[in-house]
C-alpha cells in the first residue's frame, strides 16, 4: 500500500474522535514544538523527550518515549485519548496547558499566533479558546442565544459577579458539568442580589436561591399570585421559581459547591447545559424586567 494512501486511511480512522485530525495535529505541534529539524518552522515551544514526558505527566498522561520519535509518540497518545469516551475530560488539560501564557513570557506575538491557529481548527469542532483571568480556557461555542444575551447584558451593566459566573459555567459545561451547575446557580443568585441592591431592598434572611428569587419576583411585581394576568403567564411566572429551586437542589446534591462524596455519579454535560440555559432564561428575564421598570420610572 502506498505511504500516502496508508496515511490517509489512518487519518480517516480517527475522524470519529471528539476533535478533528487537524486539531490533534495542531495540538501535537504545539506541545512538541515540531520535529526540531532545522528546515521546519517550529510551532509552540520545543520540548525534548524528557520534557514531554514531564509535561504530559502533568496533564494526566503516562508518556514513555524511549527510543521512539517524540512527535509520533505524542500524536498517537493524543489520538488515542481523542477516541475515548471521556476525550474532553482528558484533552482539555493538554489544550489549556499547551497555550499557558506562562510559557510565552516575552513572546506574546507567538502566543497569539498559536491561539489563532488552534482556534481555526477548534472552530470546526464547536469549541474555542478564550482568555479568562490571564488563562486560556476551552469553551463550547454551541451556546443558545439566551446564554449569549445574559453574557452581553451582564457586560453592559458591568455586573462582574455575573460575568464571572457566565464565563465559568460556559467553560466548564463539557469538562466539569458539576462546576457548571454550581455556576449557573450562582449566576441567578448574583442577578437577584444585584437587582435587590439596585432597588435598595434588603436581602431576605435566608439567602438561598429560592428565597432570593421569591424576593426578586416580589419586588419586580412578577409574583404568580397577581390577579391581573392570564393563567398562562401565571404558570410561567410560577415556573421561574420551580426552575430556580430545581437548579439549587441539583447544585446541592450533585454540584461541587459542597464537595462530592466518593462514588457520587458524575452528571452529563447534557444536564449541565439544561441547567445553564434554564438559569440564563430566568436571569435575563429578571434583568430585562428591571431595566424596563427603571427606564419607565426615569421617564415619568
Amino acid at each position: 500500500m502506498p505511504d500516502a494512501l496508508a496515511r490517509r486511511l489512518s487519518e480517516e480512522s480517527y475522524k470519529m474522535g471528539l476533535f478533528s485530525v487537524q486539531t490533534i495535529t495542531a495540538l501535537t505541534e504545539l506541545v512538541t514544538g515540531g520535529s526540531g529539524t532545522s528546515h521546519i518552522t517550529r510551532k509552540g515551544i520545543y520540548r525534548s523527550g524528557p520534557e514531554l514526558e514531564m509535561f504530559m505527566g502533568g496533564c494526566g498522561f503516562a508518556l514513555r518515549i524511549g527510543n521512539t520519535s517524540r512527535v509520533p509518540a505524542v500524536r498517537n497518545l493524543l489520538m488515542s485519548a481523542n477516541n475515548s469516551q471521556d476525550a474532553l475530560y482528558k484533552l482539555v488539560p493538554v489544550i489549556e496547558a499547551a497555550i499557558d501564557p506562562k510559557y510565552y513570557i516575552h513572546r506574546e506575538k507567538l502566543l497569539e499566533e498559536e491561539v489563532n491557529t488552534l482556534n481555526r481548527c477548534l472552530d470546526f469542532d464547536g469549541y474555542k479558546l478564550q482568555l479568562q483571568e490571564k488563562q486560556y480556557r476551552l469553551i463550547s461555542i454551541g451556546t443558545m442565544p439566551v446564554t449569549s444575551a445574559i453574557k452581553e447584558t451582564a457586560t453592559a451593566l458591568n455586573i462582574d459577579s455575573v460575568q464571572r459566573d457566565v464565563e465559568r459555567m460556559l467553560a466548564e459545561a463539557e469538562s466539569d458539568p458539576e462546576d457548571a451547575i454550581t455556576s449557573s446557580c450562582s449566576m441567578i443568585e448574583s442577578v437577584c442580589r444585584y437587582i435587590l441592591g439596585e432597588l435598595n431592598v434588603p436581602l431576605p434572611n435566608k439567602k438561598d436561591i429560592s428565597s432570593l428569587v421569591t424576593e426578586t419576583q416580589k419586588q419586580l411585581n412578577l409574583s404568580p399570585e397577581r390577579q391581573d394576568i392570564s393563567p398562562d403567564i401565571k404558570r410561567i411566572l410560577g415556573g421561574l421559581l420551580n426552575v430556580s429551586a430545581g437548579i439549587g437542589s441539583l447544585r446541592t446534591k450533585a454540584g461541587d459547591a459542597h464537595g462530592r462524596n466518593k462514588g457520587t455519579p458524575r452528571l452529563s454535560s447534557r444536564i449541565a447545559r439544561l441547567s445553564i440555559h434554564s438559569a440564563s432564561t430566568v436571569a435575563i428575564f429578571f434583568l430585562e424586567t428591571w431595566q424596563r421598570q427603571k427606564a419607565f420610572k426615569e421617564e415619568s
